[in-house]
């Protein structure tokens, strides 16, 4: 699924909790060409949102407490926060924040599924989420990454509606037939302090540049860049800070 806009019951929106602010900002500014949105809203007080160009595409705060981990976080867009809260506890999930206001922009909850991987729920009103998908710099794809498959395919569908197309190595998730992100199973390579997790993929032009560049602006390479059958060219990449996140350049069209 090529998305471009927002989707209900798909992604909407990324935010980055961090032990440093500041220094992220910078990182991800020089990556992905962001830039800090200036407008003046004392209210929002640590929480920045980061423009490409003139579109927001993702925030960047600081940790809400000592033991939050420095780490990105997929927020999917919902019609009812409080309707989906209760599909959650009902599939065996738990709501870590129970659905609150925004002021006047929407709704939002944080959960986590059946294996604890946390994710937020975002009800719309005069903020809708990310402006621009797909395009180099923006959100693109989104992953999880369980220890529980079966757990998983039975929870994400009866929250969400996804739909799910299996095969022997990798999940898709599907809205209306089209795909827009996955699951991976955790296997040895991963580390047992490792929890599960949503991973965002954001969209580049070039993923072998962008994996030099972010290793000269600091960050490590987890997964070194490779191709994926179909053509899609992926990398798993570290910010300076630890939080983890993929780019990945489509296959061409056409």
């Amino acid at each position: 699924m090529k998305q471009t806009s927002v989707t209900t019951d798909g992604p909407c929106w990324v935010e980055l909790g961090t032990s440093d602010p500041t220094a992220a900002r910078a990182f991800y500014r020089e990556l992905f060409g962001w830039r800090e949105d200036d407008g003046e809203r004392p209210e929002d007080g640590d929480y920045v949102q980061m423009l490409l160009k003139d579109t927001p595409v993702a925030a960047i705060t600081p940790r809400y407490a000592p033991q939050q981990p420095t780490a990105w976080s997929i927020c999917f867009a919902v019609a009812d926060a409080d309707a989906t809260a209760a599909r959650i506890e009902s599939a065996g999930g738990t709501l870590l924040k129970t659905p609150a206001d925004v002021l006047d922009r929407g709704r939002f909850a944080v959960a986590a599924d059946r294996s604890h991987a946390v994710f937020l729920l975002w009800q719309a009103r005069s903020f809708k989420g990310a402006g621009v998908f797909n395009e180099p710099g923006s959100l693109g794809w989104v992953e999880l990454l369980t220890r529980d498959r079966d757990g998983a395919v039975a929870f994400y569908p009866a929250v969400f509606g996804w739909s799910v197309a299996p095969s022997e190595h990798y999940t898709q998730w599907g809205l209306a037939g089209e795909d827009f992100g996955g699951m991976l199973v955790m296997g040895d390579a991963f580390p047992p302090e490792v929890p599960p997790h949503w991973l965002p993929y954001f969209s580049v032009a070039d993923v072998d540049n962008t994996v030099d560049r972010a290793v000269a602006l600091g960050g490590d390479v987890l997964m070194p860049a490779y191709s994926m059958p179909g053509g899609r060219r992926i990398a798993v990449l570290r910010d300076p800070q630890g939080a983890a996140f993929g780019v990945y350049r489509p296959p061409a069209e056409g």
